[in-house]
């Protein structure tokens, strides 16, 4: 997967929150998008978390151990009871590879050059074997489920969206199936402030999502100076209803064909 960079244009959306939050019920969804959220530095999880609940809006979460503002990691301790009541909520979770690992590049049939934003070996690059990388996925999968006590989705989202063939069937080796993004669906809030402001990054949004698409964002940048969300997302959610859109997770998603029942790596379950 790759980064659209493309935004143009300026939006400022107003209106009543509150009303737009009930705008299309799920059984009745005939435009579905699936918003998803990678993990960040967390500082701004709790008004996102507000927001998906005040409009009723059901995400998936792809989860890494990252630095966090506060706390121990964004899997740590500290947020515990984030993430268990984010399961109450009915969201859905998935790996982000425990230590947040990059893919660098292939080195050789079975191995990876990979550079981790986290954990012990933070900033180092070496070399990773499939089994090492599937011991990433399932650690991530491992710990949410201790978390939430709800077992995360077989699906995997590579750091930064890099990836190899190579790299994606390792992955599948161990029961995880890769997960991007659609074009329009790079929410941009990782991009710098002074280029790419909220009102740019939700014009181009609103004009540009189709019905199917996979967004995505995180639970916190550390470079963006002017946060993307409160200020984006809920203009966004609104917007997009507003438009006949509705939201669902990714174990609804008819392309990912997500059995009702499976194993990950020492997680069975038949929720």
């Amino acid at each position: 997967m790759r980064f659209l960079l493309c935004v143009a244009g300026g939006f400022a959306l107003a209106g009543l929150y509150h009303s737009q939050a009930s705008a299309t019920p799920a059984q009745d969804c005939k435009k579905p998008v699936y918003l998803t959220f990678d993990t960040g530095h967390m500082a701004v999880a709790p008004v996102i978390a507000d927001i998906l609940a005040r409009q009723k809006v059901v995400v998936t979460f792809f989860a890494a151990n990252e630095k966090t503002k506060e706390g121990d990691g964004s899997l740590g301790e500290h947020w515990g009871g984030w993430w268990r009541e984010r399961a109450k909520e009915g969201h859905e979770f998935a790996s982000h590879t425990f230590n947040h690992v990059y893919w660098v590049a292939d080195a050789g049939k079975h191995a990876f050059r990979v550079k981790p934003s986290a954990g012990s070996r933070q900033g180092e690059t070496y070399i990773l074997d499939r089994n090492g990388y599937c011991e990433e996925l399932s650690q991530s999968s491992r710990r949410l489920h201790m978390l939430t006590g709800k077992s995360p989705l077989p699906l995997f989202r590579a750091p930064g969206g890099r990836l190899s063939p190579s790299l994606e069937l390792a992955a599948k080796s161990c029961g995880y199936r890769h997960v991007g993004w659609a074009a329009a669906g790079f929410l941009g809030d990782e991009l710098p402030s002074e280029k790419f402001s909220n009102a740019m990054l939700l014009d181009k949004a609103l004009r540009g999502i189709r019905s199917g698409d996979i967004l995505m964002a995180h639970l916190g940048i550390w470079s963006r100076q002017d946060p993307w969300a409160p200020a984006v997302l809920e203009p966004l959610i609104v917007g997009l209803k507003q438009k006949g859109f509705c939201f669902k997770t990714l174990k609804d998603h008819p392309q990912l064909g997500i059995d009702q029942a499976f194993r990950v790596r020492g997680i069975a379950t038949s929720e």
